[in-house]
């Protein structure tokens, strides 16, 4: 069973090197989904408490809200594109999404409605 939350957050960025517009400094607002696939249900019939899979996912996505994610240590080497932003979540949620009933599945990130990349781990 899939489990998912939606949240997002806005951050300015810019890519480094690339041939076009996106290399000057501009913002988005990020739209964040976190699926975990639960493998088994808890005596109350949930995978993942929504409670606790929210609160789990702000703290690491607060982290990136309102800022130049240039300037953020993880994107200090490489672009803040979206697919090293999901990678970057994924991987700061791996270990708090694993339990012996569930594990995080993927980490999709979209710049626009109509853009975006699903990361599901390596």
């Amino acid at each position: 069973m899939d489990i998912f939350i939606k949240t997002h957050f806005s951050g300015g960025h810019h890519l480094r090197a690339y041939p076009g517009n996106c290399e000057n400094p501009h913002g988005h607002n990020w739209k964040v989904k976190v699926t975990v696939r639960a493998d088994k249900l808890d005596p109350l019939g949930m995978g993942i408490d929504f409670k606790q899979l929210k609160q789990t996912v702000n703290n690491v996505v607060d982290q990136l809200d309102h800022h130049d994610l240039n300037e953020l240590p993880a994107f200090r080497d490489i672009n803040p594109s979206s697919e090293h932003i999901s990678m970057f979540l994924f991987h700061a949620l791996k270990e708090a999404l694993q339990t012996e009933r569930y594990y995080l599945y993927s980490v999709e990130v979209r710049e626009t409605d109509s853009t975006g990349v699903v990361y599901y781990g390596d």
